[in-house]
């Protein structure tokens, strides 16, 4: 009897043996429609979003012509909504956060535990049919031959649908992604999907592994599954791809990413290289279809990070110097912050709204971080000689020399930086420790990124900003009062809104808010908010003219914007950069007024991690 028994379990390991390796049992020609399919949704989805973006376009370059020096009531027509549809859309879906009200502001369990932010409707529409497509084409399977053979099918199924979604991951995690300026999406955007996208990339590679084992055990038990591990370079390097993701998923989650962020991305970028050696070897050796996949996401992660090297050396490292950065401890006992000026050496095509990421070795060896660029000034510099660099600084044949020289155009981008932990806390400490609060050292930026969002075509601009988020909107302040004194876009009204804690938070931008305070046609155009949320006394807060108000209090974006629109001029597009709750608030005070008869766009800025 036991003999019988000995011969059947032999018989039926010797049938599941086959479907425990190589791609017996997998439905290879249904794979590749499945990801035909796949690539064809991605497809659709990039053309409905062009066509969107480019209808966008065509509308504000259309109403920009149009309005060139137009006054308020030559900008009428385009002040009012003409059709009640593209509204609704904008309210109900485009801006729409997901239930109510939340969307950037962060769900915290304390103040040390913080577990991320809900996507937007739109976003978790998207998110969700991704993700329930790719269940589907894993479920796609032939139910009725053997289980070891649907067992085979699933594995072969989910390791291709692995591979192929690590396309996509790697580009949504590019920042020199040709689709961001293309498709007007934001980068925070992409780093929505490409943490979604990478969970569903390990889910499917962790379901493999499963797949794989199941058939093994049944074939060979326990001690026969570990042995082929050992001996298989095969399955030793599919499994170094699937514990890689793996960890990659236990550190990811908001809690831990946000508490040990540095840490995290040294981690994180190594275990990703880790996953594709570990991916394209087990494809290589066993010759499986999905190696020319493999193959897109290394040419893809190698290309991109040219480019951010290239960025790197271009703009900060000559054949004499690197780029010199300058860090101001600010004054302030509530909320720090540092001014920083890097001076570049070579010119920068500066756009308002966009960002830099900032290496400072001497501070934090290789470690990056994304900010805004305040401002930028652009000088006349002569070239310099090593003979000339020599003498004294007040020598007078330096000066001859160089009056002389040909020059260069230099240009310096500066930066506020708020200390929190990491970096930001070290490079505000080491300033303070520096003689009268200012360090002088090396360091690289790389961008210029984002500057997506053109303004130029709106009557009436209104920026909200909160804290250090004045870094995006004040370059755009600038911008528009110098198109408006040239004539060369329709913004006729821009009304600034910073909310900050104290008055001293103010000195950060007194240089730059000084020299915007006397331009000529300022006063015709531009009105500054003051919201001062802590005042130390009520003789702090004193508006300085009717254009320039200084309030105390918290600011309320529904009453402010409900005020402005029945003073606007032609359309309106409202900004904001701040703090997640801040932001909620003002979209909010957004979608109060979008479908009640006003042209209203709402763009925000922001960056999730």
């Amino acid at each position: 009897m036991n003999g019988t028994k000995s011969s059947s379990a032999a018989e039926a390991a010797k049938e599941i043996t086959p479907y425990t390796y190589g791609l017996t049992g997998v439905d290879i020609p249904l794979d590749d429609s499945l990801t035909y399919v796949l690539w064809f949704s991605i497809g659709l989805l990039f053309i409905v979003i062009l066509c969107v973006r480019f209808g966008q376009m065509a509308n504000a370059q259309l109403r920009h012509l149009l309005n060139l020096n137009a006054t308020s009531l030559q900008q009428a027509y385009w002040s009012e909504d003409r059709t009640s549809i593209w509204p609704s859309l904008k309210k109900q879906v485009f801006y729409a956060p997901l239930w109510k009200k939340r969307h950037n502001r962060e769900i915290q369990l304390s103040r040390a535990i913080n577990v991320g932010t809900l996507p937007s409707r739109l976003h978790t529409v998207l998110l969700l049919t991704y993700l329930l497509s790719n269940v589907i084409y894993c479920l796609v399977l032939d139910y009725s031959q053997p289980k070891a053979k649907s067992i085979a099918e699933f594995r072969g199924r989910t390791g291709h649908l692995s591979i192929v979604n690590m396309v996509p991951l790697v580009i949504l995690a590019g920042r020199n992604s040709p689709f961001i300026p293309l498709l007007r999406i934001s980068f925070d955007t992409y780093n929505l999907f490409h943490r979604w996208i990478g969970r569903v990339v390990a889910a499917e590679a962790f379901a493999h592994t499963l797949a794989w084992a199941w058939n093994e055990y049944d074939a060979a038990g326990m001690k026969g599954l570990g042995k082929h591990l050992q001996e298989s370079p095969f399955l030793a390097y599919g499994l170094l791809g699937t514990v890689a993701l793996s960890i990659i998923m236990l550190q990811a989650p908001s809690i831990i990413r946000h508490a040990f962020y540095e840490t995290f991305l040294h981690i994180h970028q190594l275990l990703a290289v880790a996953t594709i050696i570990g991916v394209k070897a087990h494809c290589k050796i066993g010759v499986l279809p999905g190696e020319s996949y493999i193959d897109w996401v290394i040419a893809l992660w190698v290309l991109e990070r040219s480019a951010r090297l290239f960025r790197i050396i271009y703009r900060n490292i000559s054949m004499r110097r690197f780029s010199k950065v300058t860090v101001e401890a600010l004054p302030g006992k509530d909320v720090e912050a540092c001014r920083i000026s890097i001076e570049l050496v070579r010119p920068w095509n500066y756009r308002p709204g966009t960002h830099t990421y900032l290496y400072l070795p001497t501070v934090s060896l290789w470690m990056n971080h994304p900010f805004s660029i305040a401002w930028s000034d652009e000088r006349q510099t002569p070239y310099l000689t090593p003979q000339i660099e020599k003498l004294p600084s007040m020598n007078s044949d330096v000066e001859s020399a160089m009056s002389e020289l040909p020059t260069r155009t230099s240009t310096t981008i500066s930066l506020i930086i708020a200390k929190r932990t990491g970096m930001t806390a070290t490079l505000f400490n080491k300033a303070r420790a520096s003689p009268n609060g200012v360090l002088t050292t090396y360091g690289f930026v790389e961008g210029p990124y984002g500057g997506i969002d053109r303004l130029h075509s709106y009557g009436t601009v209104i920026l909200f900003a909160a804290g250090v988020g004045i870094t995006h909107q004040i370059g755009h302040v600038r911008d528009l009062l110098q198109g408006q004194r040239a004539g060369t876009i329709a913004t006729q009204k821009i009304v600034l809104c910073w909310s900050v804690k104290n008055t001293e938070t103010l000195e950060w931008i007194r240089p730059w808010m000084d020299e915007i305070l006397q331009m000529g046609n300022r006063k015709q155009v531009l009105k500054v908010l003051l919201f001062v949320t802590q005042p130390r006394s009520a003789r702090e807060v004193v508006s300085r003219s009717e254009t320039v108000q200084m309030l105390p209090g918290r600011c309320n974006p529904a009453v402010l914007l409900g005020k402005e629109i029945l003073t606007r001029v032609g359309a309106t597009v409202v900004t904001v950069c701040g703090p997640g709750a801040f932001a909620d608030e003002v979209r909010g005070a957004v979608r109060g007024v979008v479908g009640e008869g006003a042209t209203v766009d709402f763009v925000e800025e922001s960056f999730t991690w």
